[in-house]
């Protein structure tokens, strides 16, 4: 686990894509491109929650392409929050993934929606749904 500290702009970069992958996912559900981006998308937050954000697909391309091409990061954050995020992106996957499963669109158009609201509301607003939980779970635990 890394505790390194990791520029913000790394898991908004992430969310950006996660919001693009998830969309596509809820508009071409059914579809065999449906399924492996989900499949995709699944494996990308089980990498993020279990091993870390520093290890999360996106934010690798981030690391390698977007961060090299932009200022020097001014503002960074504690990875935990986000690893969070993660675990409860995997957690609404692996839901969809199991709707998919059992042949109930209904499942999966739910569980796929309420990811792609979360990662659109980090993409779009830099509001990250699961840090916020995150950090209430903290508060009151």
């Amino acid at each position: 686990m890394s505790n390194q500290q990791l520029d913000v702009r790394g898991p908004r970069f992430g969310a950006v894509i996660t919001t693009i992958v998830l969309a596509i996912v809820f508009l071409a559900q059914g579809t065999a491109i449906a399924t492996a981006l989900l499949l995709l998308q699944t494996t990308a937050f089980a990498i993020g929650a279990f091993v870390g954000p520093h290890a999360q697909p996106y934010g690798l391309l981030f690391k390698k392409f977007v961060k090299p091409r932009i200022s020097p990061a001014t503002k960074f954050e504690d990875p935990q929050p986000p690893r969070f995020a993660q675990a409860v992106g995997l957690g609404f996957a692996v839901t969809a993934l199991l709707g998919l499963a059992i042949g109930s669109a209904t499942v999966t158009a739910v569980a796929v929606g309420f990811a792609l609201a979360a990662a659109f509301l980090n993409g779009a607003f830099n509001f990250c749904l699961g840090c916020e939980m995150y950090l209430l779970i903290k508060k009151f635990a």
